[in-house]
């Protein structure tokens, strides 16, 4: 009898501490980032500790529960110890493992997560502490285990660095978007925007640039009036400037500059030297993301950059335009031509041309056609079809039917898109 007595605090108190271990481990997930980080820069401490937890939130959600099962299997141990006293044999050790589901599953567990889902934020910042004592504690076995986890799911495949996080911060964000746009909380457009940042880094150049056959292009060699005549008659204000072949690209002609040599040549267009005003072309590969590229376009303070593939062969070229209109949708000026890509017709069908982007249609239509193997809604067709359409051809992608209405040559201008099944 003196030793039930004597142990039964023990056991209590372990399992207060398993309820420390739950109540934090639950906080410091549910806790608000954006919230710690401002009481951090307002200087709060709780929330630097909170900060540096969540920073490696896999060492210290394995440190919490590496913790949290020492402590309920020693609680366990010790409590099927006093019931085999109180009751020898078998049935003590089942009174002892009903008696400590019930204590564990209760004050455990759901009592103090469920006080750590309503008050987390509080919670975090108060056990923020005793967890980052925890963590430094635990740290190096946890670096051990994931270190086996790695080398044994490498065994069946799946290969993760000791450095990958498991939770995906972008993924994250982009749940959280959509679970608020379900909601009726995130407006369309908006859903799209906070999108297109996040797929930045995941987009290359080669997605979003305009492709060579669509480039209006000026013969170096021209009169110096005509090169003026079209590049005035242009709506674009950066012209990529070629000789003998338009894969020799020689220069990138301003009509700012070119504006300014007519003022200086008092309006004499004869006497303007092309070779003089053009800018030295920049030439960016493929396969380089649009993050990138945005930031080399801050960086060198130009918004204009011809595209080539790994062969140095000219593929297109990308202004910083493009790149936001890949976040705020199309952008168009009083010297942009429409010219009715897409068009909704009276019955539900769409009528689209071939070169829109599955993105662009997507943003406009609110639909969720696959961007993954094709950049534009032609090659989406063509992919699918594994061949290229004649006109009058239908296909079904994703419950919509795809009829081909323009082709020309080999290249499918124009489509029509409507819902699958009878119209």
């Amino acid at each position: 009898m003196t030793a039930i007595l004597a142990l039964a605090p023990i056991v209590f108190g372990l399992l207060a501490l398993s309820a420390i271990f739950s109540a934090a481990e639950t906080a410091l997930t549910g806790a608000s980032r954006a919230r710690m980080h401002q009481l951090e820069r307002d200087g709060d401490g709780a929330a630097r500790r909170v900060n540096k937890l969540l920073s490696d939130q896999e060492t210290m959600i394995g440190s919490v529960l590496l913790g949290n099962n020492l402590i309920n299997i020693l609680a366990s141990a010790l409590a099927t110890q006093v019931m085999t006293r109180a009751i020898p044999g078998a049935w003590g050790v089942a009174a002892a493992t009903a008696l400590m589901t019930v204590l564990v599953l209760v004050f455990a567990e759901v009592l103090p997560k469920t006080l750590a889902i309503v008050r987390s934020d509080d919670v975090a910042r108060f056990l923020s502490a005793p967890a980052l004592v925890v963590v430094r504690i635990c740290g190096p076995i946890i670096y051990a285990i994931q270190w086996v986890i790695r080398k044994t799911l490498r065994l069946f495949g799946i290969e993760l660095s000791m450095e990958m996080d498991v939770l995906a911060a972008h993924e994250e964000i982009r749940g959280a978007v959509e679970y608020h746009h379900s909601e009726g909380l995130v407006e369309t457009d908006d859903r799209w925007m906070l999108g297109g940042v996040l797929d930045l880094t995941h987009l290359d150049v080669s997605e979003v640039m305009v492709h060579r056959t669509a480039i209006a292009m000026i013969d170096a060699d021209l009169p110096s009036r005509k090169v003026v005549t079209e590049a005035l008659d242009s709506p674009h204000t950066r012209l990529p400037l070629y000789r003998g072949d338009t894969e020799n690209i020689v220069g990138v002609l301003h009509v700012k500059d070119l504006l300014q040599a007519m003022a200086d040549a008092d309006g004499d267009m004869d006497q303007l030297a092309i070779g003089e005003i053009m800018r030295e072309p920049w030439f960016v590969p493929e396969t380089t993301s649009l993050k990138d590229q945005l930031a080399a376009f801050l960086k060198r303070k130009t918004h204009f950059a011809l595209v080539v593939d790994e062969y140095g062969a000219l593929e297109g070229l990308v202004t910083l335009e493009d790149i936001l209109e890949e976040i705020v949708g199309e952008i168009e000026d009083e010297y942009d031509i429409d010219e009715a890509d897409v068009k909704a017709g009276p019955d539900g069908t769409v009528s689209v041309d071939g070169s829109v982007t599955i993105r662009e249609l997507n943003r406009a239509l609110n639909w969720d056609l696959p961007d993954d193997e094709a950049v534009t809604v032609a090659g989406l067709l063509i992919n699918e079809a594994q061949t290229i359409p004649k006109v009058g051809q239908t296909f079904t992608i994703c419950r919509h039917q795809f009829r081909v209405t323009g082709r020309k040559g080999n290249q499918i201008t124009r489509l029509e898109i409507a819902p699958a099944g009878p119209r």
